[in-house]
């Protein structure tokens, strides 16, 4: 039986105020003003840049298992984890626990890549997770902390041991935010890789969707290689996701995932497969590609592998391992607390069947938020697998794509409006998809039944109040500052 977190929103509702409960008003404004004073440093000193600052305008001061507590008191249940960093929720106490051992022995903390107990311990942990066949003839990399690190890295080491430079990615591909990871996803503008339809049922390239569509998908892939005048030679790799996130939570049928693993084997081409959000649990099992059972040669990791702390690596197929001596290298490629906490989330997951439970959780999720489609036209499609999940916002008045049924036009601004209303309530969710009109689920694995409940009903209120066109008005009944004037 998975171990589980119990209680909704410990010491108080979830928007509910520490300085309200204790009755004590000049406690509530004092916590306002130090909460909107924070917000207003952060939009005058940081890069326009940032990203969730802006849509979810919150200042967390305390944090455990899904729920989060603001610099105002207020209590959220967090439904993002860190964009699917945080397998087991904020600040576990296995996870504390496993930081303060290092930090109480005296170990270093900054080792370059030297050889340590933590490492040693993270490394075998790592490979007890692999899928069997892939752990048999694995090596690891550890490369810069980021997940895009580790992409640019894979990318350079299929381009040395093949010999060859492009690349193959996908349409709505999100591989990280570097030059070459930039090159294969989605929103590149000035590429040096192939571009390749992703299959997926809700807005199919093809119109038809369904096992068909994922056929023709498949065979577009082969004709491009085996035609000598597509204009795409002979690739040193291809990268998918097994799941694509951030294009708007679309998982890749595992027929057509065997597909491209017959496809690229058969031309001698390394396939990665980018487990960056995926992995640890997060679709179901423990990694994506073991739906599908294919063996890759090579995938690469990050967010939840540290435990909530900087870590990413590079697994790959022994004979790919045509390094040089600091070929690829990182300062920051040997961080002792985020082994130790990556150790401590892969044992926990493993031990405790947080991916059984994933898949579980997840089924309960897509049933109910199916239900909730069927209610209102504005939600055009519900998918996803596991703890990951994602509803497309779109408008029911709008003419159909493709054909006389297809799908409605995206509605990013009705997914901005189900965010912020969820946020009022109480709840953090993310936006992702084409035009940012998919309201993404990425609750922690450790997420109650209870929990489940009220991230749902909170939900169902959110998006039931924009479909009535309440999210234009005030809590009031006045216009809101977000409404049209």
């Amino acid at each position: 039986m998975a171990v589980t977190e119990s209680v909704v929103a410990p010491e108080g509702a979830p928007g509910e105020s520490e300085g309200a409960r204790d009755g004590g008003a000049g406690a509530t404004e004092r916590a306002r003003a130090a909460h909107e004073g924070i917000l207003r440093r952060q939009s005058a000193r940081e890069s326009a840049a940032r990203t969730y600052a802006r849509a979810l305008p919150i200042v967390p001061v305390r944090a455990r298992g899904l729920t989060i507590e603001g610099a105002d008191g207020r209590r959220y249940l967090d439904c993002l984890s860190g964009a699917g960093t945080l397998a087991l929720g904020h600040n576990h106490p296995v996870v504390l626990e496993a930081i303060r051992k290092v930090l109480d022995s005296g170990a270093p903390l900054h080792v370059l890549d030297l050889a340590t107990p933590v490492k040693d311990a993270f490394t075998t942990e790592l490979f007890r997770t692999l899928p069997p066949r892939f752990a048999e003839r694995a090596r690891v990399q550890f490369c810069g902390p980021a997940g895009t690190d580790a992409v640019e890295a894979a990318f350079k080491l299929v381009r040395a041991a093949t010999g060859r430079t492009g690349m193959l990615a996908f349409t709505g591909a999100y591989h990280g935010m570097t030059a070459g990871a930039l090159e294969a996803s989605g929103g590149a503008t000035d590429v040096r890789v192939a571009r390749l339809p992703y299959p997926q049922d809700y807005r199919c390239p093809f119109g038809i969707g369904g096992d068909r569509g994922a056929e023709l998908a498949a065979r577009w892939t082969e004709s491009l290689l085996d035609d000598t005048k597509s204009g795409v030679p002979l690739p040193a790799g291809m990268i998918f996701e097994p799941v694509q996130g951030e294009g708007g939570v679309i998982p890749a049928p595992d027929a057509w995932t065997r597909r491209m693993r017959e496809i690229t084997a058969a031309r001698s081409i390394p396939l990665i497969v980018d487990e960056v959000q995926t992995g640890v649990g997060r679709t179901g099992a423990f990694w994506a590609v073991e739906h599908s059972g294919i063996t890759p040669d090579v995938m690469v990791l990050s967010k939840a592998i540290g435990g909530s702390l900087p870590l990413a690596v590079v697994v790959y197929r022994d004979d790919l391992d045509v390094w040089l001596p600091g070929a690829h290298a990182g300062t920051f490629r040997g961080n002792q607390l985020a082994m130790a906490a990556g150790t401590a989330t892969l044992a926990y997951v493993r031990e405790h069947g947080l991916a059984e439970r994933a898949a579980t959780v997840g089924a309960r999720m897509l049933t109910q938020l199916r239900g909730l489609a069927a209610e209102f036209p504005c939600i055009g499609d519900v998918r996803g697998r596991g703890l990951m999940i994602g509803l497309e916002l779109v408008d029911p008045e709008g003419p159909p794509h493709l054909t006389p049924d297809g799908p409605r036009p995206a509605a990013p601004e009705l997914a901005a409006a189900v965010q912020r209303e969820c946020l009022r309530r109480g709840l953090i969710v993310e936006l992702g998809g084409r035009r940012s009109s998919v309201v993404r689920l990425l609750p922690p694995l450790t997420i109650s039944d209870e929990q489940t409940s009220a991230v749902l009903d909170r939900l169902a209120d959110a998006v039931s109040a924009v479909a009535r066109g309440d999210h234009r008005l005030g809590r009031d009944g006045a216009r809101g500052a977000d409404a049209p004037r």
